[in-house]
């Protein structure tokens, strides 16, 4: 008999479920396990003096054992698990579970530790079909403009972006290094005219960080489109990009998001606003007191982040917030620059920057110039070739899969992610 997931199995008749035991009551005459799967969860009762081979079996199971069984569903308005149960014909012993390590209360990292049993709950299968539903929605949003999907190279012979935080390893006969991100990829794919690229995938950063929102390998999504006219056509595209999936997120698991993590999905409205920093800085100084040395002005401050989250849902009434015109000193020397003034952003979301985006410099001899003044001549040549032989204006933008996640239920990273890497966790 072929397989049928529990949750479809919603009307009389026979059937084969399968899945784990996550409850057991073996009773003298009666015993009543409630089966699991990733659809759903069912009753299943088998009556120890019609069923001797059966009760045999039932007497070796232990709770989060796996089981193979087949038999008829019927109604019974005495089953308060949906309202019907099934009588087996047959049960078949997959495997035997171990006593469960007490998990329910431990901290984050005692359940990573166990992550493959922590993962066996309604609530953290939930972020994972979110995450699958976003990743959908960006991939259906995109595909129906016009970009293509690619897949870049993450060992790479030289230090990508700035040279700092990254891992470097043997390679043969050299060093290569782990890419912090696919930016001199993706810019590359705009010099081979491909003008519409998005891709998801690996990204590594050597950083010391001990944050909720911290990771050294991460799963990035990124795009990068030609013939724009200024960084303003990224951040449109990025909103209506966070505006789409999110209501299709509200629409599938709105409710089952609110009721297991407590937390409301809004869907922003378009457009999303924007400030100078210069500007934010000012209103967070009059509004909310903060004073800053100016030396720490010149980028936001996680202090800053938060009160701009306050500022832009007092002001705007909104959860996202673009800030733009950046200081060229803390900004990555692709970044286009007009009178000085770095041509990108970054955007906040609930006091989080999840996105860095910027129109890039495709002019070579400005770029090599822009390498040059922050070191990094030789080191990005490789590079900067790209641009010798004609590319169209172009820009783009990235942010994390999992901090996505994270912002949309209100988690930390290491919730979020299958398997959290960071400074002292390379297992399971």
């Amino acid at each position: 008999m072929v397989r049928t997931m529990i949750g479809d199995a919603t009307n009389p008749g026979k059937y084969k479920i399968q899945g784990f035991v996550e409850n057991l009551r073996n009773k003298r005459t009666m015993a009543f396990l409630v089966l699991r799967d990733g659809s759903g969860r069912m009753q299943v009762t088998v009556e120890k003096e019609k069923n001797p081979a059966l009760a045999e079996i039932v007497d070796q199971l232990t709770v989060e054992s796996t089981v193979s069984v087949e038999g008829e569903i019927v109604d019974n308005e005495f089953v308060k698990l949906n309202g019907r149960e099934m009588l087996p014909t047959s049960i078949v012993i997959e495997s035997i579970a171990d006593a469960m390590p007490l998990l329910k209360d431990s901290n984050i990292d005692t359940r990573l530790d166990y992550r493959w049993i922590d993962l066996r709950s309604d609530r953290n299968q939930l972020i994972f079909k979110v995450q699958t539903l976003m990743m959908d929605a960006f991939r259906a949003f995109l595909i129906a403009r016009g970009f293509i999907e690619l897949h870049t190279p993450k060992l790479i012979g030289t230090a990508s972006e700035s040279g700092a935080d990254v891992f470097e390893l043997e390679y043969f006969d050299r060093k290569a290094y782990l890419t912090q991100s696919p930016q001199f990829y993706k810019q590359m794919a705009m010099a081979g005219g491909m003008e519409r690229i998005f891709e998801v995938g690996p990204a590594f950063r050597a950083e010391k960080s001990h944050t909720r929102k911290h990771t050294t390998e991460f799963t990035s999504f990124d795009i990068e489109m030609s013939w724009i006219d200024s960084y303003a056509d990224i951040m449109q595209i990025e909103a209506e990009l966070l505006a789409d999936a999110l209501a299709k997120i509200k629409d599938a698991y709105g409710d089952e998001i609110e009721q297991l993590y407590g937390q409301k999905v809004v869907v922003p409205q378009l457009p999303f606003p924007q400030i100078k920093l210069s500007d934010l800085y000012a209103e967070l100084k009059a509004r909310y007191g903060l004073d800053l040395p100016e030396e720490e002005r010149n980028d936001l401050t996680t202090e800053g982040e938060q009160l701009a989250y306050q500022y832009s849902m007092e002001v705007y009434g909104h959860e996202f917030l673009f800030v733009t015109d950046f200081p060229a000193e803390k900004r990555a020397f692709y970044h286009m620059r007009k009178d000085g003034v770095p041509q990108g952003f970054d955007l906040l979301w609930r006091g989080v920057e999840i996105t860095t985006g910027a129109q890039r410099e495709h002019r070579y001899d400005q770029l090599k110039a822009q390498a040059a003044e922050k070191g990094l001549g030789e080191d990005v040549r490789f590079y900067t070739e790209f641009f010798r032989y004609g590319c169209p204006p172009h820009g783009g933008f990235g942010f994390g899969v999992d901090r996505m996640t994270m912002m949309i239920l209100d988690l930390t990273i290491k919730e979020t992610m299958f398997l959290f890497r960071g400074t002292n966790r390379l297992t399971p």
